[in-house]
């Protein structure tokens, strides 16, 4: 077999240039790759992700996605609809983001998500009593002018 060693593709030995990469680079053996310190198909990266979270909006999964890379979780995203069941019963398709890390990172990145979540949902919460006590506010009579002296 013969590798790209741009971008790691395999062709049988009677192709000589990648046709994935622009330019068509000349491919090189197995040999040479290691020579060069380039890992091949089979030497990448192995490990399973799973589900860790699921996010409504894509605010919210790119505000999970930074998190994961702050705190050096490989993280995946992947877009989603809610099933066919839910168009029948709501009459809609809502979006979803399926948030997913390597399976040994799921209980640790959960955590963090539900962490995060959870202060998300009480700043909301803060937010909605402000502005309710801010139209009660706005609601009440002004007081009445205080009176003017007799003459």
């Amino acid at each position: 077999m013969k590798y790209c060693a741009r971008c790691g593709s395999e062709y049988e030995d009677s192709v000589s240039h990648c046709t994935d990469c622009p330019n068509h680079p000349a491919l090189v053996s197995a040999e040479e790759m290691e020579r060069r310190g380039l890992p091949l198909p089979h030497d990448l990266d192995q490990r399973r992700f799973v589900r860790a979270a699921i996010a409504e909006n894509p605010l919210t999964a790119e505000s999970f996605v930074e998190m994961m890379h702050e705190r050096n979780i490989p993280v995946l995203v992947r877009p989603g609809r809610s099933g066919v069941v839910d168009e029948l019963t709501t009459g809609a398709l809502l979006p979803w983001w399926e948030i997913r890390v390597p399976a040994e990172e799921q209980a640790r990145a959960a955590t963090l998500m539900e962490q995060e979540r959870r202060l998300e949902v009480d700043s909301q919460d803060e937010a909605a009593a402000a502005a309710e006590a801010e139209e009660r506010e706005s609601e009440e009579p002004p007081p009445p002018p205080p009176a003017l002296p007799a003459h």
